[in-house]
C-alpha cells in the first residue's frame, strides 16, 4: 500500500510534538529520529507522486500523437 504525503508528514508532525513535550532526553530524541526519516518518507512521497504526473502527461501526448497518426492512415 502506498502512503501519501500528508500521511507521512502528519506522522513526522506527531514525532516533533512527541519531541517538543519529551522530560527524558533519550525520548527526545528518538522523537527526533523519527521526526527525520518521517519527513524523508514525506519528501520521497512527494518525489514519487511528481514524477507519477510526469510520467502520465508523457504517456498522454504520446497516445495523442499515435491517435493523429492513426486519424491520419485512415
Amino acid at each position: 500500500m502506498s502512503q501519501t504525503f500528508e500521511f507521512y508528514d502528519a506522522r513526522a508532525k506527531e514525532a516533533q510534538k512527541e519531541a517538543e513535550g519529551a522530560q527524558l532526553v533519550m525520548v527526545k530524541e528518538r522523537a527526533l529520529r523519527a521526526e527525520a526519516v518521517w519527513r524523508g518518507l514525506a519528501e520521497q512521497a512527494r518525489n514519487v507522486s511528481r514524477e507519477r504526473e510526469k510520467a502520465e502527461a508523457v504517456r498522454a501526448a504520446r497516445r495523442e500523437a499515435e491517435q493523429a497518426l492513426q486519424a491520419e492512415k485512415a
